[in-house]
């Protein structure tokens, strides 16, 4: 009988550990916390395999991550606001200093994009807070990505004022081949209105930063009356669709999902909400006076425009059917906390950034985190 039980017992407990491992290969978003603050990004170019599991933390312990793209290697970069450029491949994490980058409130380092024509060229545009004589300044800079660095740092676009609130950032190219980026008021409400003024803005420029000839005010503007714009995405059918964040405090809400049209005036700050004036456009839904949405990123999927909430603390889905929005869900709330970053990955996957250590935060275990999240199971 003992010899029978010397066989039996390791036998059970075995078949217990592989049952526990199975049952527990993906994550349980009510109970998440990431272990190790070396857990490395898991190369999506080799993720075909993982693409049904629900939600899976890549990477953990970013610093307040702020922007996120991906390379044709299936590596992934990061832009951190307090001024690093973190690299994540499926072995290693290189973090690499930008130089000069003023991390004071929402200022910092925050957008990125690559060149359409990145394989040839190697161009990566960052947009930054700056120290200058005058005070803070954002500006947009272009680098050349050699040998895993970031290097021949050029000023495509400057003069954009900083504050530590309301600094815009986004930046995307679109179909049309131009860059465009989102500058917000730096709170001074009145400069989202001025046209000599490059703040509360989307802007359009070329790739060299040269204005485009068909611009409709001869300078990089193309709308404006915008207090604080976070995402840009394209439709199917090229339409510029624009998040952006309405007033703080004791007038808190507001937050706009807007259409964005070239030359028009988007009425910060004289009207929000369902408030018109001649000349100025409403938005095609905001979230009204008792919520607050706090848009971060924006992405254009299968028919619906998603985009993540810092205050909101969750991903937003707005169904969109001839321009308008026919269905509005959230997804995800309160899950991992303050939600920023957003892009479309392999294989049609979600990748999320949390953004609980900027300060208007709660922290979790190993924050901010890196989230592939599956659409499909949304």
């Amino acid at each position: 009988m003992r010899n029978k039980l010397l066989i039996v017992l390791p036998i059970a407990l075995l078949i217990g550990i592989t049952l526990y491992l199975i049952r527990n290969e993906t994550v349980d978003i009510d109970s998440l916390q990431s272990s190790s603050q070396d857990t490395v990004f898991n190369n999506p170019a080799n993720d075909s395999t993982q693409s049904n599991e629900p939600i899976t933390v890549i990477a953990d312990n970013l610093n307040i991550p702020w922007e996120l793209v991906f390379l044709s290697d299936g590596d992934l970069l990061i832009t951190e606001r307090v001024g690093n450029v973190i690299r994540i491949n499926q072995e290693t994490r290189t973090s690499q200093r930008i130089d000069g980058v003023a991390h004071i409130g929402e200022g910092g380092l925050l957008g990125m994009v690559l060149h359409p024509d990145f394989e040839n060229n190697r161009y990566i545009y960052l947009y930054l807070t700056v120290r200058t004589e005058t005070g803070l300044e954002n500006r947009v800079e272009r680098y050349v990505l050699t040998d895993n660095r970031l290097t021949d740092r050029e000023v495509i676009l400057d003069g954009i004022a900083g504050a530590s609130n309301h600094d815009g950032g986004k930046m995307a190219f679109a179909p049309d081949g131009y860059l465009y980026i989102t500058t917000g008021d730096a709170g001074s409400q009145n400069l989202a209105q001025d046209l000599s003024s490059l703040n509360g803005k989307i802007l359009r420029i070329a790739d060299d930063g040269s204005i485009p000839e068909d611009n409709p005010f001869n300078n990089a503007i193309y709308s404006y009356g915008h207090r604080n714009p976070q995402g840009l995405t394209w439709d199917e059918n090229g339409n510029l669709w624009e998040t952006e964040h309405g007033p703080s405090g004791s007038q808190s809400g507001f937050d706009e999902l807007n259409l964005i049209t070239k030359g028009g005036n988007y009425g910060w700050p004289i009207i929000r909400g369902d408030q018109t004036r001649e000349g100025m456009i409403p938005p095609v839904i905001h979230s009204g006076a008792s919520d607050t949405w706090a848009p971060g990123s924006t992405v254009y999927f299968n028919g619906s425009i998603y985009f993540t909430g810092l205050r909101g603390t969750a991903l937003y889905e707005a169904r969109i059917q001839n321009n308008n929005v026919s269905e509005f869900t959230v997804h995800l709330d309160n899950t991992f906390g303050r939600l920023r970053g957003l892009k479309i990955g392999p294989n049609n996957q979600f990748y999320l950034t949390t953004s609980n250590r900027d300060g208007r935060g709660q922290a979790r275990d190993n924050d901010d985190k890196l989230i592939k999240v599956n659409p499909n199971n949304l």
